[in-house]
């Protein structure tokens, strides 16, 4: 016999995974598709990096979800895939954590504790939930490398990082540089511009309106508008714009005379004002004024500074059109001020701020305190100068740190800069050269990112990181920038192992120059510089690995959130570029974000969603999966999490697939007990139609999904996918049952049964990639009728489409069939006709004669299906009174003709034609009043007027059909569905029962003392009801003696009757008890009529109810005796038998 395994009535997915987890775990699966692949082309895939200090959301598991499917895709196309896990080890996340955990202030309590202690603390911690992530990866059916992994920290890897930056120094793109950035206080270190840009919250700031007197007429004040008091005290020059109209308006109470834009004088909310002059900006520019603070004063001879500039960055929107210039503190103040020689960029910064936010002594009245603290202070002291004009709030959008949450500054600070500004033609390059899914991200947010791109500060002024290997003199002229450990150990004539702060801070190289000795810079690098070398540094190129790394980049695909445009994406095509002149990747995919189900953040302070673990616990990971990647967030956009979501998929798509997979076995094992046959897939072609239909239909969808997989189109293939599972179970196997069955002879059994293995197989094969569980879960059978000796289907070849099993007319025939049911369903369910009640006459009208063949053609099916005893086709609409009716698209013609859409919508459904309709549905273009029209905006449906010999006739529509159903009832056709509702009944007590069709039982109706409708017509249709259910039927209630294995009461047409099913085991008590292990089991041997069943076919039983197929079985009687092949079996009734 074939030896499938029987398949149990219910099946717990989570439980089942996790033996599969195991199975994997035992046999070394994923380590054996790697061997066994090690020989075939290489597909190549980079894992960025995630920090282990956190645990796994649903965005990681998305995005992971994603990588593996498109792996997993790869390695069963022939190809071999790396897939090495990755960690990002360093940089603030882990020191934010440290500080956290130990106290740490600023980087005087780091230098007081000491380097080498402060980065063991963090060493300790980078790996925290490292087992969880294992665990989560693994759980959610991810393969990857673990052992193999590639860590940030790994000496290895870091002079991998080194060799990229001195490549960039050798090409002159990295310069040490004065910039202001975005400045996290909390953790002492400037941001990059991607980084600052992860965080933005609303918040009210002050907004105050400063008067500057000019030195020419103190009387006269320039007035700006800042919501950051705190840089006044570092002002060094005012900017207004030289082309825009300016007033001069003069308090009349006061004298005071105010310089504002014209347009935004209400600004100043003084009633008591009066213009007294208007002209151009440029007036203005170049004027002095008095400095509002005594602390840079000197500047205002040394630097021209305390002066009005030209600054046509100024807008009409906000503000007074007077902006205050702290050119420390702002990136336009500081190219403003830059421009018009305020400044120079190797002067002494005027930046009195530490990298705590704290003034310094420069600023002596406010030294030590918080810069934002100090707001209402300074606002204090210019209101008793006299300078405060006016005072409010401000609620505006403001960076905050992405690890702290506090408030960032725009700070100039001393940095390493790489020239990404001169990158800027190449990147766009190297972009044009790869494929995103989706392209608007590419094209649009990625790309704009690139053509404004600006240099990036890749120093940080931390302690845990890759040092920056640049040693300098001590008036930096001399500068030496070693590109690997045995370079720098040349230099310094020392031996070294690590590279970290510790390991280098204290080693020096001999100046050439005669400059004593060269030490290194005290910045490390910022950790998405270390990120974006993974594909090289994984590699420990060019030390190692070179010619592996050169044949296999860039690489073939990756994938990320949307988040990471400005983030992994953006650093790796900007070494890659910089590098190798090429990009870093061909494929991407690009995920959008995981929200709660309301639409707001994922939070663990609000606990507004579930368990990423729990989930998969409760409903499996192949559930989660398929929600995840059959949904809006594939294509880039954002996704509300919803755990109904997942509970649906394992209704809808799991559930129903396993059912197909367990009636498939069930029929399988029925057809070997009733034909002594072993099964095996029939290699004679079918001419059954719904064979051919559902084997090329299948074909069909490997053949779509293999193209749309080729294009990364993972949006596209999902819904199909799943949704093949209804059309198996509520098409083929619904209107094939009976030939599966058998009631159509063994030959057409075997070719339905074949059709359906292959399907199942097929489609297994497939599905793999997306559903890695229930496929290897089902492979375990299966893989005994495909011929296939893998112990994995991971292990297997993607299926490729059967260009012999494709039959388009099929397709189309079926198509058309399938179309009419469901609005035959539509009728039924708005009319209240359940399908167990037979109608008389389905009438479908659709104007294309090979639709209409097609359904006759297939016309047993149909009627079989819809339960109606008759189908009439017909082109002829007007027999049945049914017309066209034009239905307008408001939004698309409102959008097009603006006011002229009421009058061409008001023709569209009073006045147009049913010519008109008719040629529109042939041309697909409508002339109305003069506009021309698409289908696009007008819609063409149909509308139903009964016709004569149509009353009692419900009619339902699509764009191209409409169906009529025969909705009346007489007596025959109720009586009828009484009968398929008995049948019903009859066949539920058997199920619940857990009787499979090869068991005996009878089953005695009861009914009330009064006779019924229900009654009579039983006793009348007693022998079809029999033959239905396969079930003798007895009239009355339970004889004495007589045992029920499962009794219920029911209505049927408001009769209560009770059903008592008496299995033939306990009418007869000729069983022989079986048992294996904690299973027992009772084989009926003899039956009611004195036939005995064969030792073989008792064998069968015993294997296929224990599941017992695998090698030798021997049964042992009580007294120890062997059963043999000679065992009288009636003989054995009522003993019990072990299984040895």
């Amino acid at each position: 016999m074939s030896g499938l395994n029987t398949v149990p009535d219910n099946i717990n997915f989570a439980a089942e995974e996790a033996k599969v987890i195991e199975k994997w775990r035992t046999e070394k699966t994923f380590e054996k598709q790697l061997q066994e692949s090690k020989d075939r082309p290489r597909y190549t895939f980079y894992d960025g990096p995630p920090f282990a200090t956190g645990l796994p959301h649903y965005g990681h598991l998305l995005a992971g979800t994603i990588k593996d499917v498109i792996t997993r895709w790869a390695a069963g196309d022939g190809f071999h895939v790396e897939r090495r896990f990755g960690w990002d080890c360093h940089g603030l996340p882990v020191e934010f954590e440290v500080d956290k955990m130990i106290g740490i202030k600023g980087p005087a309590d780091v230098y007081a504790m000491g380097i080498d202690k402060y980065n063991a603390e963090c060493r300790s911690i980078v790996m925290r939930y490292s087992h969880e992530w294992e665990l989560a990866v693994e759980r959610m059916g991810r393969w990857i490398d673990f052992k193999n992994d590639y860590k940030t920290l790994y000496p290895w890897f870091m002079e991998s990082v080194w060799w990229a930056f001195s490549e960039l120094v050798k090409k002159g793109l990295v310069y040490r540089g004065v910039k202001v950035m975005p400045f996290s206080t909390s953790c002492s270190t400037p941001l990059s511009n991607f980084e600052a840009g992860q965080n933005y919250k609303d918040v009210v700031d002050p907004a105050v309106h400063i008067g500057f007197r000019l030195d020419e007429n103190p009387n006269r004040w320039m007035v700006a508008w800042t919501t950051t008091p705190w840089t006044l005290p570092s002002n060094l020059a005012l900017a207004v714009h030289p082309e825009l109209e300016y007033v001069v308006a003069k308090d009349k109470t006061t004298g005071i005379e105010y310089v504002v834009l014209e347009c935004r004088l209400s600004e100043l909310k003084n009633e008591n004002l009066e213009i007294i002059e208007k002209m151009k900006g440029s007036v203005f520019v170049g004027k002095t004024y008095h400095p509002l603070f005594p602390y840079f004063t000197h500047l205002k001879e040394e630097r021209g500074a305390f002066r009005v500039l030209p600054g046509t960055f100024i807008t009409t929107d906000q503000g007074t059109g007077v902006v205050h210039q702290s050119p420390y503190f702002g990136e336009v103040d500081f190219q403003t001020c830059l421009e018009n020689g305020v400044i120079t960029k190797d002067m002494k910064p005027i930046c009195p701020v530490d990298e705590t936010g704290k003034y310094t002594s420069e600023v002596s009245d406010y030294v030590g305190v918080y810069v934002k603290d100090a707001d209402k202070a300074i606002m204090k002291r210019l209101k008793e100068s006299g300078h405060l004009v006016r005072q409010g709030e401000c609620k505006h959008s403001y960076p905050f740190c992405w690890r702290s949450d506090t408030p960032l500054l725009y700070k100039a600070v001393p940095s390493w800069f790489i020239r990404v500004e001169s990158l800027v033609p190449r990147l766009l390059a190297s972009n044009d050269q790869t494929y995103w899914v989706p392209q608007f991200v590419k094209e649009k947010r990625f790309g704009n990112w690139l053509r404004d791109a600006r240099d990036w500060a890749v120093s940080r002024n931390r302690f845990w990181g890759t040092p920056i290997n640049m040693w300098v003199s001590e008036d930096m002229e001399e500068m030496v920038c070693p590109g690997s450990i045995a370079e720098l150990e040349e230099l310094s004539g020392q031996k070294i192992t690590d590279i970290h702060r510790e390991s280098v801070d204290h080693i020096t190289i001999p100046s050439k120059t005669g400059r004593g000795v060269l030490k290194r810079v005290s910045e490390v690098f910022d950790c998405w510089f270390e990120s974006g070398s993974m594909p090289y540094a994984q590699n420990h190129y060019p030390f190692e690995n070179k010619k592996a790394f050169e044949d296999n980049f860039p690489a073939d695909f990756i994938a990320e959130g949307i988040d990471q445009t400005r983030g992994w994406f953006y650093t790796l095509i900007v070494l890659s570029t910089a590098l190798f002149n090429k990009p870093p990747f061909k494929n991407l995919i690009c995920n959008g974000l995981v929200l709660a189900s309301d639409g707001q953040k994922m939070s663990k302070r609000l606990k507004n969603y579930p368990d990423p673990m729990e989930v998969v616990n409760k409903y499996g990971a192949d559930a989660l999966r398929l929600y995840l990647i059959n949904s809006p967030v594939v294509r880039g956009e954002n996704l509300r999490f919803r755990e109904e979501g997942v509970k649906d998929v394992l209704k809808d798509v799991l559930l129903p697939w396993f059912n197909a997979y367990r009636f498939f076995v069930q029929n399988v094992q029925l057809y070997e007990h009733q034909t002594g046959e072993t099964f095996s897939l029939s290699e004679q072609k079918t001419e059954n139609v719904m064979d051919r239909w559902i084997e090329s239909f299948t074909s069909s969808l490997v053949k779509f999904v293999r193209k749309e997989m080729s294009e990364y189109h993972l949006y596209a293939v999902v819904t199909p996918l799943t949704r093949f599972f209804d059309t198996l179970t509520n098409c083929y196997i619904r209107l094939n049952r009976r030939r599966i069955k058998g009631d159509e002879g063994d030959s057409d059994r075997l070719h339905s049964l074949s059709a359906l293995g292959l399907v199942l197989i097929t489609v297994n094969r497939l599905m793999a990639p997306f559903t890695p569980f229930f496929c290897e879960h089902i492979w375990k059978n299966l893989s005994k009728i495909a011929g296939s000796t893998s112990s994995s289907i991971h292990l297997e070849r993607l299926p490729q489409p059967n260009a012999d099993l494709i039959d388009e007319d099929v397709e189309r025939r079926v198509s058309a069939m399938r179309e009419t049911i469901d609005l035959v369903r539509v009728i039924r369910e708005r009319n209240k006709r359940p399908i167990k009640t037979p109608l008389r006459t389905v009438v479908v009208i659709n104007r294309n004669q090979q639709f209409l063949s097609d359904l006759d053609s297939l016309q047993s099916y149909l009627l079989s299906e819809t339960n109606v005893q008759k189908l009439v086709t017909s082109q002829e609409k007007e027999k049945y009174g049914i017309t066209l009716k034009a239905e307008p698209n408001f939004k698309l013609l409102g959008a097009r003709l603006k006011g002229d859409q009421k009058k061409v919508s008001d023709y569209l459904k009073n006045k147009v034609t049913e010519e008109e309709l008719e040629r529109f549905l042939v041309e697909g273009k409508l002339t109305v009043l003069g506009f021309e029209l698409t289908s696009e905006e007008v819609a063409v449906s149909y509308a139903s007027k009964a016709g004569e010999g149509c009353e009692g006739f419900e009619s339902a529509s699509n764009v191209t059909t409409i169906v009529m159903l025969d909705c009346n009832l007489d007596e025959e056709l109720e009586n009828e569905g009484l009968i398929r509702e008995m049948v019903n009944r009859v066949q539920r007590l058997r199920k619940e029962a857990k009787l499979v069709s090869t068991d005996e039982a009878t089953v005695y109706i009861e009914f009330p003392a009064k006779q019924g409708k229900v009654r009579t017509l039983v006793e009348q249709k007693k022998a079809h009801l029999e033959t239905a259910t396969g079930t003798p039927i007895q009239l009355g209630g339970l004889p004495e003696g007589k045992k029920a294995s499962l009794s219920q009461e029911t209505d049927v047409k408001d009769e209560k009757i009770k059903l008592h099913l008496v299995c033939a085991l306990a009418v007869g008590g000729n069983g022989v008890s079986v048992v294996s292990g904690k299973k027992k089991i009772t084989i009926k041997v003899e039956t009611g009529d004195g036939t005995k069943i064969t030792y073989n076919q008792f064998l069968y039983e015993v294997r296929s109810s224990l599941d017992l197929w695998n090698g030798s079985m021997a049964l042992k009687e009580e007294n120890g005796e062997m059963v043999k092949y000679t065992t009288d079996l009636p003989s054995l009734i009522g003993s019990t038998l072990a299984v040895v």
